[in-house]
């Protein structure tokens, strides 16, 4: 878009004269010489003030009649009082000098000096107000002086916006928004927790668990235990331990980093506990004991272990079930490494390596001591290892794990409760079957044991143990080995298709 020139306040009259000989914005265009229509006077040209060179004798064209050009027009003189002087600029660039002896030549316009005819296409064309010759009274040094000004002042403005943007801009470098980016974040809050959550129950229970490492002659491992009193003694699994046999080497390390020897102070497969015991440390952080006949389905539940040797690693869920029949082991073929449990099931992530740590309730008491997880495969990993959690861990009951403890701390041997009968473990059907021949050959109700006094003969199969139906010959030796010695048993027994219920007090057996 082009800026609108402005409008004249009326038309300018081209053949006009200036008002009383100043030239105004308005005023006609000088006129043009046309040196063919010349008339010389006296035969010589007169030069140019401006320039010196010779210029023609100017040629005047009568004015025009306002009905029209009137032909064979006589000439006339006009007055010379009535002749408006011509600028000494516009006379050297655009007038020619007047004719010799001050006459005006034929067809001279009164009031000024000879104009050409208008330009094809009227009188406007070749105006331009907007190049309008300067006049000569000094209003174009002015214009020149006023461009200086702009200049000057443009130049100041740039320099204070310069100097501004220069002092923003080391601000902003100054306060690290132009080159470093600070994010908006919390401040310093307290590290305490609830009790009750599981933050809170971490930091109760971690000064009391340790990782095990174990070290033997022909394998190695790595556990989890907990600190059960102040003289060191330290439950674990029976598995964790197994790798330093005899003479191996059980180092322990707290969860504040400081180590210390270990030695084995008792263990027994069939429940897969073991204790061991350091000496000289002080400050231990024993934990508390639950009690697992408390615990109901859906109680939240936190693990502490080192699974993959990972110390100090907590873990949440809840307890998914009940007296979960488990047997785990096996390894030996002879079946002497077997573990039988009637365990918690939980969810809480149980990986290898969390084996032998406190399973605690939301009081951060301990209620179970995890010891196996069921995996969807058999499992490995390029270095190996068992597969991962899959959210099916199990952990022995706490109260199970008490009264074996202390069976070897005090003794350094665990008892198994028993019923004094041999079981066929080969039985397909439902139930727990007894068998017909003993290991030897002989009776398969020991004479004058528990279930001799009972009445329970070979081929009997036992159905319920207080009432809880049994599925198998595993299930009873569970529920069996999660009672103490000198229980007071009701059995369901069915012989010959007829079922009736028997009681029976459990008797005790050493362990391995």
């Amino acid at each position: 878009m082009q800026r609108a020139r402005p409008r004249p306040l009326h038309a300018p009259d081209p053949y006009g004269t200036p008002p009383y000989g100043e030239p105004g914005p308005w005023a006609p265009a000088p006129p043009v010489q046309h040196p063919a229509a010349a008339t010389p006077a006296q035969g010589t040209a007169m030069p140019s003030p401006a320039h010196g060179t010779p210029m023609p004798p100017e040629r005047v064209t009568p004015p025009p009649y306002a009905g029209g050009p009137i032909p064979h027009a006589a000439p006339y003189a006009p007055h010379p009082a009535d002749q408006a002087p011509v600028p000494v600029e516009q006379q050297a660039h655009h007038a020619a000098p007047p004719l010799a002896g001050g006459s005006a030549g034929p067809g001279t316009v009164p009031g000024g000096p000879g104009l050409n005819p208008p330009p094809p296409g009227g009188p406007w064309q070749r105006y331009d107000p907007w190049n309008a010759p300067a006049p000569a009274d000094g209003r174009r040094r002015g214009t020149k002086r006023g461009r200086r000004l702009l200049v000057v002042w443009t130049a100041v403005v740039a320099l204070v916006a310069g100097g501004i943007g220069g002092l923003v801009g080391t601000y902003l470098e100054r306060d690290g928004s132009s080159a470093d980016v600070e994010l908006p974040q919390a401040d310093t809050e307290s590290v305490k927790r609830d009790p009750g959550s599981i933050a809170g129950i971490a930091a109760r229970v971690l000064p009391g668990v340790v990782t095990i490492h174990v070290s033997g002659s022909d394998a190695q491992g790595t556990g989890t235990g907990f600190v059960l009193d102040s003289q060191g003694h330290i439950l674990t699994n029976n598995h964790v331990v197994e790798p330093a046999g005899s003479s191996g080497d059980i180092s322990v390390t707290f969860s504040g980093g400081e180590t210390a020897k270990a030695e084995v102070i008792g263990h027994d497969s069939g429940y897969d506990l073991a204790v061991v015991k350091v000496t000289g440390v002080r400050g231990l952080k024993p934990l508390a004991l639950g009690n697992s006949e408390n615990v109901q389905v859906g109680d939240p539940v936190v693990a502490i272990g080192a699974p993959f040797d990972l110390a100090n690693t907590v873990t949440s869920g809840i307890i998914s079930a009940k007296e979960r029949p488990i047997t785990a082991g096996g390894e030996k073929g002879d079946g002497s490494d077997i573990s039988y449990v009637d365990a918690l099931q939980t969810d809480a992530p149980i990986n290898p390596g969390n084996s032998g740590g406190p399973l605690v309730d939301a009081q951060g008491r301990v209620i179970g001591i995890n010891s196996a997880i069921r995996s969807a495969d058999s499992g490995s990993d390029l270095e190996g290892g068992q597969a991962g959690s899959i959210g099916l861990g199990f952990a022995i009951p706490v109260n199970q794990g008490k009264r074996v403890a202390e069976e070897l701390i005090n003794t350094g041997r665990a008892t198994h409760p028993v019923i004094g009968v041999t079981l066929d473990m080969d039985y397909s059907g439902d139930g727990a079957r007894v068998a017909t021949k003993g290991n030897n050959g002989g009776s398969p109700v020991n004479p004058g044991g528990p279930g001799a006094k009972a009445g329970i003969e070979g081929g009997d199969v036992v159905n319920a143990v207080d009432g809880a139906r049994i599925h198998s010959a595993e299930e009873l030796i569970v529920k069996i080995r999660s009672h103490r010695p000198e229980d007071r048993l009701a059995l369901t027994v069915e012989r010959g298709g007829k079922e009736r219920k028997v009681t029976l007090v459990l008797g005790s057996a050493d362990g391995s």
